[in-house]
């Protein structure tokens, strides 16, 4: 597991090297193309879009701005990549089922087969019963992000809630995912 992070020197390359219009800004193109599953496989588009969501405070479709977010970026990728690979059991560059339900509890999530089942279908985007690393950060953002939205009607932390119709849509509608 790499905890260290690379050098500024390395840093400033990288993102000079992804900055492939020279604009001072990373794209969700430049991004999109910079990012590797480590297959040879570029990262999800829906994945590119939640990471710029994060990290693209001026809404701008953008992701980086300056270079201390692009370190902050790289930074979330790589422990990102560390989590999966912790995970990934068997080396084989994917998370099954039962990697994925490993890692859901180990976040905390007390999930059952038919739910783990569900969300591996749901991001599984090549129909082969696993996902690849760009599928597993998209699944766990998505998770978290109806998590909190949850959470926010659960006031009495006992895991139900009771909203209408509409609170439901609003409540969906209005996240980031």
């Amino acid at each position: 597991m790499v905890t260290d992070m690379p050098d500024e020197k390395f840093l400033w390359d990288v993102f000079q090297s992804v900055d492939k219009d020279k604009s001072g800004y990373i794209s969700a193109n430049e991004l999109q193309e910079a990012l590797s599953n480590g297959t040879w496989t570029a990262f999800n588009s829906e994945t590119i879009r939640l990471i710029i969501g994060m990290f693209d405070r001026e809404n701008r479709g953008s992701v980086i701005r300056d270079f201390r977010d692009f370190g902050a970026l790289w930074k979330y990728i790589t422990e990102w990549r560390n989590c999966f690979c912790t995970f990934d059991k068997n080396n084989s560059g994917n998370i099954d089922n039962n990697e994925l339900k490993s890692a859901l509890s180990a976040f905390g999530y007390r999930l059952s087969d038919q739910l783990i089942q569900i969300l591996l279908h749901k991001f599984d985007r090549f129909g082969q019963g696993n996902i690849l690393f760009d599928d597993f950060i998209q699944c766990c953002i998505v998770l978290q992000t109806l998590t909190s939205a949850f959470k926010f009607y659960d006031t009495d932390m006992k895991g139900i809630i009771t909203i209408d119709y509409e609170q439901f849509l609003r409540m969906v509608f209005s996240l980031k995912i």
